[in-house]
């Protein structure tokens, strides 16, 4: 199956097919630089990490660029909120997005311009247009024109007056049409501006992301994502300002949006006390919880965000850290004889079909969900066949249980999920310590100091780990939800 994309400017999954052979220039809409991200951007800069891993996967060569919005009038308004200069808010933020990122696991952009840096190409953009009749000036304001360009609301599917209707619109009587937008605002005393034909000013929010995805990716690029907030009116004026200075298109060939998150099925709004920043959720939460929550449904789809859906996906990353850490201690275990070897034959199997599984999913549009239930039923099987009282560690069944530890640690690798070394370490610490103990309480009981073997079971048991006694020796395994499910 080739790869297919959900296309929104055809509305329709699509054949995926590069601009140039092998290379993928990729473009997604980064943050504003005036507070701290939510969760609601987190999910869009999760998705689209793990569409760019799955290409590199692929084997394609991709160029991945995301703006940083350094000066905005949100920005301006919330320096005079704090008495900071807008600089000082735009770099603060700007940081503690980068350590947001970071903490999520989130590949850093191979280019991430700032908006302040790349001031001299929009000024050529927006005089190109002005030439070509696209935009018009108003007292040192310039507004793009969009009655100029026919295809206007080719994105959104929506006519102007859909467009009118659906949305706030600010009146201004100097405006030829109450959608037209700002290129270039006029700076007032106090706010940042730079030199221009139209005199001091800064750039329109819509300018600046065209602006930077053409001058690093240039015209027809493949991939432009963002959230599906962002669809009208941002990535509508995007595409009539690149294909009016252009005069050509398709400005971008695939357009892709992510879905939206709520919280307890409501909008996330500060004014209902349910806004949730990435950064006081990593304050208490594990980065791979919050990124299988988020990959847990198709990309395209609402997202619910409640405690419940949080807990059960600690269970689940749990399981799969468990099994994962079990994989590693085994793999550096003595194989053992056994008189009959365990039925390793459905992983055997499992080996061969999880992969084609994961990549029939992802291929199919990116669908994180159905290749996650992938890579859980693999996890599922090894935890069955190494929770088994009848398994015994051969040496053909290490090396099945080797190969499904690559296996899942290169597929979750793909979705972004990292497994601590460290935790792994610790898990391995645990098995040779349970093992040192059962040792112990053989030779009790070959003393018949049944006191000491029962002292040392019942402690384990307290501890979630089971014993039992079998005519080759005891085995045990860890009391959890991964008995049953899985």
């Amino acid at each position: 199956m080739s790869l297919r994309a959900y296309n929104t400017l055809t509305g329709r999954k699509e054949d995926f097919v590069e601009r140039d052979r092998g290379r993928v220039g990729m473009y997604v809409c980064g943050p504003t630089v005036h507070d701290y991200i939510h969760i609601g951007n987190a999910r869009t800069f999760l998705t689209f990490d793990v569409i760019r891993r799955y290409l590199l996967y692929k084997g394609y060569q991709v160029l991945f660029v995301q703006n940083i919005t350094d000066v905005e009038d949100k920005i301006i308004n919330k320096a005079r909120q704090l008495g900071l200069g807008w600089q000082e808010v735009a770099q603060k933020f700007e940081r503690e997005f980068y350590q947001d990122m970071e903490k999520l696991g989130i590949m850093p952009a191979d280019v991430q311009p700032r908006a302040t840096e790349q001031i001299d190409f929009m000024i050529k953009m927006i005089s190109t247009l002005e030439e070509k009749g696209y935009a018009y000036r108003v007292d040192g304001d310039v507004y793009f024109s969009i009655s100029q360009f026919k295809e206007y609301g080719q994105l959104s599917k929506r006519n102007v007056d859909e467009m009118m209707a659906g949305s706030r619109v600010e009146v201004d009587e100097r405006k030829r049409h109450p959608l037209d937008f700002a290129l270039w605002k006029s700076s007032k005393a106090g706010e940042p501006g730079w030199d221009s034909p139209w005199g001091r000013g800064r750039p329109g929010w819509h300018i600046e992301c065209s602006a930077m995805s053409l001058n690093y990716l240039g015209f027809g690029f493949d991939i432009h994502g963002g959230a599906q907030d962002l669809i009208f009116p941002h990535h509508e004026n995007e595409i009539a300002q690149a294909e009016g200075y252009k005069q050509e298109k398709p400005f971008v060939r695939y357009w892709l949006h992510g879905g939206m998150l709520q919280i307890n099925e409501e909008e996330m709004h500060k004014s209902l006390g349910n806004f949730v920043t990435v950064h006081e959720l990593l304050e208490k939460e594990n980065p791979n919880v919050v990124r299988l929550l988020m990959l847990g449904s198709h990309y395209r789809s609402g997202l619910n965000f409640t405690e419940e859906k949080l807990e059960e996906v600690r269970k689940a990353y749990g399981r799969m850290a468990e099994v994962v850490s079990r994989l590693d201690f085994l793999s550096r275990q003595a194989p053992k004889e056994a008189p009959r070897s365990p039925d390793i034959s459905t992983l055997e199997r499992a080996l061969y079909e999880t992969r084609p599984a994961f990549e029939e999913a992802m291929d199919d549009d990116f669908n994180t969900a159905r290749a996650l239930s992938a890579v859980f039923e693999l996890i599922r099987l090894v935890n069955s066949l190494t929770q088994s009282s009848e398994f015994v560690l051969t040496s053909r069944a290490r090396e099945v249980l080797t190969q499904a530890r690559e296996l899942i640690m290169e597929l979750g690798g793909v979705l972004g999920l990292r497994f601590e070394e460290g935790r792994a370490v610790d898990q391995s610490r645990l098995f040779a310590l349970v093992d040192l103990l059962l040792e112990i309480r053989e030779e009790a009981r070959s003393r018949r100091d049944w006191q000491m073997a029962d002292r040392i079971r019942y402690g384990l048991s307290r501890q979630g780990i089971m014993v039992e006694d079998r005519p080759d020796g005891p085995i045990w395994k860890i009391k959890s939800d991964a008995d049953t499910a899985l």
